[in-house]
C-alpha cells in the first residue's frame, strides 16, 4: 500500500483527510504541520503521494512544493486550497503539482484523485 503524506497546519483537516484515505484502504499515512516540516519529512520518508494545503505558517505549500520537486522531480503532490485561490492553484500546477482539491472537500473527491494518481 502506498505511503501518503498529509500536510496541513490544521490538525482537524489532517484527520479528515486521513479518515477519507482510510475509507479507501490507504492506512500508511504520515503527517506534517507546515511546509518546512513537509520538506524535511518528505526527504526522510519518501511518500508516494503528498496532499498539501497551500496556506500554512513558516513555509507555504507553494514553496514546499518547489522544494519537494527539487528533492524529487518525480514526486506526486496534490495541492488543497480554499475557494477563491485560483491564482495560487495555477502557480502550483505550473510548479509541478499533479492536481488540486478545493476545500471543503468530500472524501470521494480525495479518494478519486489519490487512486487516479497511484494507479497510473
Amino acid at each position: 500500500m502506498a505511503k501518503i503524506m498529509v500536510v496541513d497546519d490544521a490538525a482537524f483537516m489532517r484527520m479528515m483527510v486521513k479518515n477519507a484515505l482510510a475509507q479507501g484502504g490507504y492506512t500508511d499515512v504520515i503527517e506534517a504541520a507546515d511546509g518546512q516540516d513537509a520538506v524535511k519529512t518528505y526527504s526522510e520518508q519518501k511518500p508516494e503521494l503528498v496532499l498539501m494545503d497551500i496556506t500554512m505558517p513558516n513555509m507555504d505549500g507553494l514553496e514546499a512544493l518547489k522544494k519537494i520537486k527539487e528533492l524529487d522531480s518525480n514526486s506526486q503532490v496534490v495541492m488543497c486550497s480554499a475557494m477563491g485561490q485560483e491564482s495560487m492553484v495555477i502557480e502550483a500546477i505550473k510548479s509541478g503539482a499533479k492536481d488540486f482539491i478545493v476545500k471543503p472537500f468530500k472524501p470521494e473527491r480525495i479518494l478519486k484523485t489519490v487512486t487516479g494518481l497511484l494507479e497510473k
